[in-house]
């Protein structure tokens, strides 16, 4: 990992991020909630590194609060869509027949809708918040986790081991968990690390639409959404929000090509 460049530049940017997210308390030079309204829109500045907003907050230290948000997102949805995804792909891949059918067209139908505008949808009946995007997210986001574990276990099922636990009488739970699962992590956790990225950047526009974080809560795509009015004469309020979503999805993603790259059996 350490001679692919661009995978530590990506783990250097999300070492930074997760360090902001801990100790956004310790670090953030003031309270992001904190509105100074007669100081609003003053460019970056000695005591404002990234300027303030429109209300006379601090951007940096909100956008250190933010990355707490971002993280939550990500981390939960993932997690969640990871679970429900290996579980049913697992089952799927093993078992075969009606299961494998019924598993898959459901996973077709939710594959036939734009992602974020089914998200879009859901949260506009939930109503806004932060539970509610990450509900959103998740029932999107397994669809592809359970693919790609049904290919695996596809492929894995047939090969010798499992048909020596099978011949020696362990059941098909045993089979899965312990034979099938860990000798598919490897794909799942590429796909779990540019899973992170898509997530954040789905939070960020769930955010920039007024249906993430609400007011007065700092989040990133709210900060865009906050500032878009005054884009010609106080460009910073956006742009250094907007930079810092790339940096962090690009980290993910030069993070999750290096994984894949060091998993690669080619290379060995």
């Amino acid at each position: 990992m350490l001679k692919n460049k661009l995978a530590v530049v990506g783990a250097v940017i999300l070492l930074l991020l997760i360090v902001s997210a801990i100790f956004a308390p310790q670090l953030a030079p003031y309270n992001p909630l904190e509105q100074k309204v007669i100081e609003g829109l003053n460019p970056p500045s000695a005591a404002h590194w990234f300027g303030q907003d429109k209300l006379g907050r601090d951007i940096f230290s909100r956008m250190m609060y933010g990355s707490r948000i971002s993280i939550w997102v990500g981390l939960a949805t993932v997690s969640i869509s990871l679970i429900i995804g290996v579980t049913i792909g697992a089952i799927s891949g093993y078992y075969g027949g009606f299961i494998d059918e019924l598993f898959m067209r459901i996973v077709d139908i939710l594959m036939a809708f734009p992602g974020i505008l089914l998200a879009i949808a859901m949260v506009a009946v939930l109503g806004p918040g932060l539970n509610h995007v990450i509900l959103a997210l998740c029932l999107i986001g397994w669809v592809g986790y359970a693919r790609l574990v049904r290919g695996q276990v596809l492929f894995l099922r047939e090969l010798d081991y499992v048909t020596a636990a099978r011949a020696l009488g362990a059941k098909p739970a045993r089979i899965i968990a312990v034979h099938l699962i860990p000798n598919l992590l490897a794909p799942v956790i590429v796909e779990a690390t540019f899973g992170m990225a898509g997530a954040i950047l789905a939070e960020a526009s769930l955010s920039f639409l007024g249906l993430g974080a609400q007011p007065p809560t700092p989040s990133w795509g709210a900060m865009l959404n906050d500032g878009r009015d005054y884009l010609l004469f106080a460009p910073h309020h956006t742009t250094f929000p907007g930079l810092v979503i790339m940096l962090v999805v690009l980290g993910f993603n030069f993070v999750g090509d290096g994984l894949r790259d060091y998993f690669d059996v080619k290379r060995m």
